[in-house]
């Protein structure tokens, strides 16, 4: 789905384009991008795309360089240029820095012209086009949940990251009156995103010191990537004008609850019907030959396609829960509502997945949530994750792995009757790289980037190995 004003042709691009002298573009993941002249970014656009140096796939979100053996980018190679081909479907201004032009782009290998593994933009096309040969489009949305600290770059790290001033103070979840205060940063958060094209459905204050929470406008999946992605740009940036730092890492109290990023997700067919809704009779009474009584008021492709999640959920964890910290957030029990086990229910904020559904949705609004996700979430590899999965599940018309969350017990996690989900990011990147995952299956992610994002993973496994932090020293110095 394109931009409201995205151009069709070139010569529609140079007249949105004739009072602009530059023009920025920006890669996904850790956003980064540069400026380009009008002239050498309308010259790439007609050539097919620019060279970008490949370094930004061959390093972590500080610049250290990953190991030589990773895929794309490394010293053997030169860390050579990739194709970056300009998506025009893509186009924005960016309000807030003096309405500049803006497009994204994605990678193509210089030699086959063929999408890289690890392209965020390029894996999620894979899943969707995949998805569309099925006669589906996917549909989804993104939440945000984020602590906000009244800092600078400059001073937190002045600080050395400790003793950090939170926006606010207290719990205060919906509060009216936590919007009072910094309240032109608050409304400058929903309406300047609206001018970016990221449009907003809700917007407020969630539990914690100066913590929000922002729910992005439902829309087509890679619509949706590319926007929760912005969202993020855009809330550091305007943090910035008012010397306020957002932070979506996803666990950054350990004594308060984390940061989540759900996504909801759907299915429609070629014309706009919504696949997952049961039809209108099935909504009063349930459908017929649902697995229970919690997934009645899906239909058999919902069903399927929760199984398929389900099924290759533990698999797929890095793309869900990519950092070290992320972990730490999954920690069960109904105080913090971060699910840690393969789990689902009806409306139950406890699972995993989260079943939207009649009676208490209308079945044009029939949707999945998937809770694992935390704020620090690639939203194009979460998505991809989810949607082939769940394509998976109604290729092979996969059976539920058990009954809803509502029908277990406490101690069903210890016995083994719950399939627990990684505890650690080491944990779920050996469980995804190892030969037989689902994640290595083609049809989901394949080998190419499991074996390149898989190494990025142990890349940052290695240096938390080797980090020594002030928890081991203030418990070990004098005692040990």
């Amino acid at each position: 789905m394109a931009t409201k004003f995205a151009p069709n042709t070139v010569e529609e691009l140079k007249e949105l384009l004739k009072d602009d002298a530059k023009v920025k573009v920006a890669v996904d993941g850790v956003l980064r991008g540069k400026y380009m002249s009008k002239d050498k970014f309308l010259s790439a656009v007609t050539g097919g795309g620019f060279g970008f140096c490949s370094v930004i796939f061959g390093w972590d979100m500080h610049d250290l360089v990953y190991p030589n053996e990773l895929l794309i980018s490394n010293r053997a190679n030169g860390y050579k240029d990739l194709l970056a081909q300009i998506d025009l479907a893509t186009y924005r201004r960016i309000p807030w820095e003096n309405n500049a032009p803006f497009f994204l782009v994605s990678f193509l290998d210089p030699d086959t012209n063929e999408p890289i593994c690890a392209d965020p933009r390029g894996v999620l096309k894979k899943a969707v086009d995949r998805a569309a040969s099925m006669g589906y489009q996917c549909y989804a949305g993104c939440e945000y949940e984020y602590f906000q600290f009244q800092e600078t770059p400059q001073s937190v790290a002045d600080k050395k990251f400790t003793n950090l001033q939170p926006l606010t103070s207290g719990m205060h979840g919906y509060s009216l009156l936590r919007t009072q205060l910094n309240n032109t940063y608050f409304n400058d958060l929903f309406d300047e995103t609206a001018k970016f094209e990221v449009p907003l459905e809700g917007h407020h204050t969630e539990t914690g010191p100066g913590v929000y929470e922002t729910a992005l406008a439902y829309t087509s999946a890679l619509r949706m990537a590319d926007n929760a992605q912005l969202f993020k740009f855009a809330a550091k940036s305007i943090g910035m004008k008012h010397g306020i730092m957002p932070s979506f890492m996803a666990k950054p109290w350990g004594n308060l609850p984390g940061c989540s990023g759900h996504i909801h997700v759907s299915l429609r067919d070629a014309n706009g019907k919504p696949i997952f809704a049961v039809s209108e009779s099935d909504a009063k009474t349930g459908r017929q030959g649902a697995a229970n009584q919690e997934t009645k008021f899906i239909s058999q492709e919902a069903e399927w396609f929760l199984a398929g999640v389900l099924d290759g959920l533990p698999d797929v964890m890095p793309t869900l829960v990519p950092t070290i910290n992320g972990y730490k957030r999954l920690v069960g029990g109904e105080a913090f509502w971060a699910p840690n086990a393969v789990t689902y229910g009806y409306d139950s904020r406890a699972a995993s997945i989260r079943i939207i559904s009649p009676p208490s949705a209308p079945p044009s609004a029939t949707r999945l949530e998937i809770r694992v996700p935390g704020a620090d979430m690639s939203p194009y590899f979460a998505l991809s994750a989810i949607f082939s999965l769940g394509l998976r599940g109604i290729e092979k018309k996969l059976s539920l792995p058990g009954p809803p969350i509502s029908q277990l017990k406490p101690e069903d996690k210890a016995t083994g009757k719950v399939q627990m989900l990684p505890v650690s990011l080491e944990a779920a990147t050996e469980r995804m790289m190892r030969k037989d995952s689902v994640a290595r299956e083609e049809s989901v992610f394949g080998d190419d980037f499991v074996d390149h994002f898989g190494g990025t993973r142990l890349h940052e496994v290695k240096l938390w190995n080797e980090a020594v932090t002030n928890w081991e020293v203030e418990r070990y110095l004098e005692l040990a």
